[in-house]
């Protein structure tokens, strides 16, 4: 899959995961996972759930910490293993939260270079349509991500949130 191409229906691994490349700006990964847009929601806003899924597994490793504060003006911080005994953090600012509708959160990690992340929340059914937008500085910073396999990444993630929705009794497990 390549996203700097333009559109794919699927992932290679058979997820009902979509990627699209709206512009050369703009990336948008759109998933349905099998559970109530309220667990869902939750698994974007809660520390103990957010952890069980965020990080994809072929990493090999998990987060060091998670800081979430999810609400206008606050802020989160996702710190992960990095090299032989250092870490990495990821960090940003919330922007807009809507409950179980919507989040909107900033990349600081990277200055200026880090993208704007827009994630909605659709239910239909007892399922809900994730759909997660970046909007990135410049084509040269969303072709960085691309290049470095982070589309990948939140395609696993999405599958592990599917599966936390299972032991959570929010969903089937199936795709």
């Amino acid at each position: 899959m390549d996203p700097r191409s333009g559109p794919e229906q699927s992932h290679p691994l058979g997820t009902s995961a979509t990627v699209e490349r709206r512009s050369d700006r703009e990336l948008v990964v759109k998933r349905t996972i099998n559970g109530p847009v309220r667990l869902v929601f939750e698994a974007f806003t809660k520390v103990e759930l957010f952890q069980r899924w965020w990080v994809p597994k072929s990493c090999g490793f998990s987060l060091v910490s998670c800081e979430l504060d999810v609400r206008v003006g606050g802020g989160y911080r996702l710190v992960f293993p990095f090299g032989e005994s250092g870490t990495t953090a990821f960090f940003g600012r919330y922007l807009e939260v809507v409950p179980n509708a919507k989040i909107v959160w900033t990349n600081d990690e990277g200055g200026e270079g880090g993208p704007v992340t827009t994630v909605t929340f659709e239910e239909d059914g007892g399922r809900t349509r994730v759909t997660f937008h970046d909007l990135y500085p410049s084509k040269e910073a969303l072709d960085a991500a691309v290049d470095s396999g982070s589309t990948s990444g939140l395609i696993e993630s999405f599958g592990q949130l599917d599966e936390l929705m299972a032991t959570l009794g929010g969903g089937s497990g199936r795709s």
